[in-house]
């Protein structure tokens, strides 16, 4: 079962969005597509980017967690995961994005899987 990849989007975890936001402005030559809250961080993607803003208390669930991915299905994600013996470590959960699901998949790698809803899609395209 293939599942449609759109996006892969590396993390960088920061103290303070708005100090950090101008240098990937600068760095990518765009503005931050998505900019919004969750739970007790600020997000916003940027280029290749999703910067996770927060104390490091905040961060610190989610430091672990390698890049975020965004796909058609999460429900293939999950498919996927049962069937290659992955664990999932959270979700799926609805989130101010849409859908997510955060896998350990087998040999450690742990990535977090989003599935937009309609205006997320189009704010990221």
């Amino acid at each position: 079962m293939t599942v449609t990849v759109l996006a892969t989007l590396a993390r960088v975890y920061v103290d303070d969005l708005d100090v950090s936001l101008p240098t990937f402005v600068e760095l990518t030559g765009e503005q931050p597509r998505l900019r919004f809250a969750y739970r007790e961080l600020e997000l916003a993607s940027i280029g290749g980017y999703l910067l996770l803003a927060g104390s490091q208390e905040a961060l610190a669930p989610y430091r672990g967690t390698h890049a975020t991915t965004i796909v058609e299905s999460v429900d293939r994600i999950l498919h996927i995961t049962e069937q290659h013996g992955g664990k999932v470590l959270d979700g799926p959960n609805e989130v101010p994005t849409g859908r997510n699901l955060t896998v350990q998949h087998p040999g450690g790698a742990t990535i977090e899987y989003v599935q937009f809803h309609a205006a997320a899609r189009s704010a990221f395209a």
